[in-house]
């Protein structure tokens, strides 16, 4: 019996099967998403590296937390369905929620041609519309023969390195400071990301529900307007 039969199986090169899951070039569709970036740059509120820091270090501790606890429970077996409504419940802002799961169909293309399992093939089928992206990337793990913590430092460094490679674009700023700005959330990314992985160990035994569901407000509010600009750089 092969590894992509039985997700979550032993398998020669997982953290290299890590780097390519993390890698800006895995072709699962963020690149054309600022994480909310476009829309604070528009505010005023990301301007340069110390406020892209600041709005980074906050969506690691909300939007980034809920993503990653999603991903490694994913990634530790918990059903993919459930995980989704899960997602949803904690998802309130219709666009976010139009956006995960777009970007969950592109993540899910891209994992079943790069590490083929049922379990993605099962999950595909249910979800024809696309699940949310935190439990695609999780099963993504999973089905490449990763850890639940590796499933959610996959989600942590997307949450942050998603609007930091947006802000390059944004406004012109220096790529060197935008890395510089990702490496001084390092530790921030270790804590977020033992936390997530924490969550999922819980959510095996008492169930999905008590998975974080950190609140980012801003974020639900600025996705929507941002969501009605007939001019934008970002999907989202």
């Amino acid at each position: 019996m092969t590894t992509s039969s039985v997700p979550g199986g032993a398998r020669t090169g997982a953290l290299a099967a890590l780097l390519i899951l993390a890698d800006g070039r895995f072709p699962a569709g963020g690149h054309a998403h600022s994480g909310g970036a476009e829309a604070a740059v528009a505010a005023g509120r990301i301007t340069d590296g110390r406020t892209l820091e600041e709005f980074c270090r906050g969506r690691l501790h909300t939007a980034g937390l809920t993503a990653a606890a999603l991903a490694a429970a994913a990634a530790a077996g918990l059903d993919p369905l459930a995980l989704d409504d899960a997602a949803d419940a904690r998802t309130p802002a219709p666009a976010l929620r139009t956006t995960a799961r777009r970007l969950g169909r592109q993540m899910m293309r891209a994992a079943r041609a790069a590490w083929p399992s049922d379990a993605l093939d099962a999950l595909a089928a249910a979800r024809p519309r696309g699940a949310h992206q935190p439990v695609v990337l999780g099963l993504a793990a999973r089905s490449a023969g990763l850890r639940p913590l590796d499933a959610a430092y996959a989600a942590v460094y997307e949450s942050a390195s998603g609007p930091a490679t947006a802000a390059v674009r944004l406004l012109s700023l220096d790529p060197f400071e935008a890395t510089a700005v990702l490496a001084r959330l390092a530790p921030a990314m270790d804590t977020v990301a033992g936390h997530a992985a924490a969550a999922a160990t819980r959510a095996a035994t008492e169930g999905p529900d008590t998975l974080p569901s950190a609140a980012a407000p801003l974020l639900d509010i600025t996705s929507q307007l941002h969501a009605t600009w007939p001019v934008r750089l970002f999907a989202s």
